[in-house]
């Protein structure tokens, strides 16, 4: 089993080195296959734009083999060739933007089930913003105002990306919808970087908030924590 990396915003502004260095690092290092998926920026036409920002910040990195594969409706979602492509990445990027349209168009495809295929196989699955979102088991979509079901990578957990622009904002609302699950709130150009083990690390200049059972607790660069997986 691979990696997750967990994002709150921001990602090509040039503030999020550190969580995505350490994913490459998992990923293999530099000459693993970065492939970035820009479906949340489909809707309003911006993916090949987003696309092509994540290219060259994974290179301005260091990275020496990062592409995109557009994945932008459900027909590409389902193309063998986009699959293959997915399948032997070493780090695989969702970038931030229409969280409905992510969920909604990779759960159940080619594409996704090559992307779990490839983080069976050591793989570091990263998302930003709405990325980061799709990959819990729930997910708050702000422009339909609907709590959604997610890809389920964290079980009973739900992101609140931007958390220290607007996402705090959803924390009330969000906690009487999900009262047994853990909300987890990302500080833009921070990543919480886990694995199989359920372990999270925070990296990057601000903060992970998590809201859970009635409590409140922040952690910073460095520091570790895990996510109850199980309803009590």
């Amino acid at each position: 089993m691979g990696h997750l990396l967990l994002e709150g915003g921001a990602e090509f502004g040039g503030r999020m080195s550190e969580p995505d260095l350490r994913a490459i690092e998992l990923a293999g290092g530099f000459d693993s296959p970065v492939c970035i998926i820009p479906t949340a920026a489909a809707p309003d036409n911006n993916h090949k734009r987003a696309g092509n920002n994540g290219v060259r910040w994974f290179q301005s990195l260091g990275a020496r083999n990062v592409f995109t594969v557009d994945v932008i409706d459900s027909k590409s979602a389902n193309d063998p060739a986009l699959a293959a492509s997915v399948r032997t990445s070493k780090l695989i990027y969702l970038l931030g933007g229409f969280p409905h349209h992510l969920g909604e168009t990779l759960a159940g495809s080619l594409c996704w089930r090559a992307a779990l295929d490839a983080y069976r196989a050591g793989a570091v699955i990263a998302g930003s913003s709405a990325g980061a979102m799709v990959l819990c088991e729930h997910y708050y979509d702000p422009y339909e105002k609907k709590l959604l079901r997610g890809l389920n990578l964290v079980p009973n957990a739900c992101v609140l990306p931007h958390h220290n622009n607007f996402g705090k904002a959803w924390a009330e609302h969000l906690a009487q919808l999900l009262p047994d699950a853990t909300l987890i709130g990302i500080d833009e150009y921070t990543g919480m970087l886990g694995g199989a083990d359920n372990e999270w690390e925070v990296h990057g200049g601000g903060e992970v908030t998590l809201y859970r059972s009635g409590a409140t607790v922040r952690y910073g660069r460095g520091e570790r924590f895990s996510i109850q997986t199980k309803r009590l």
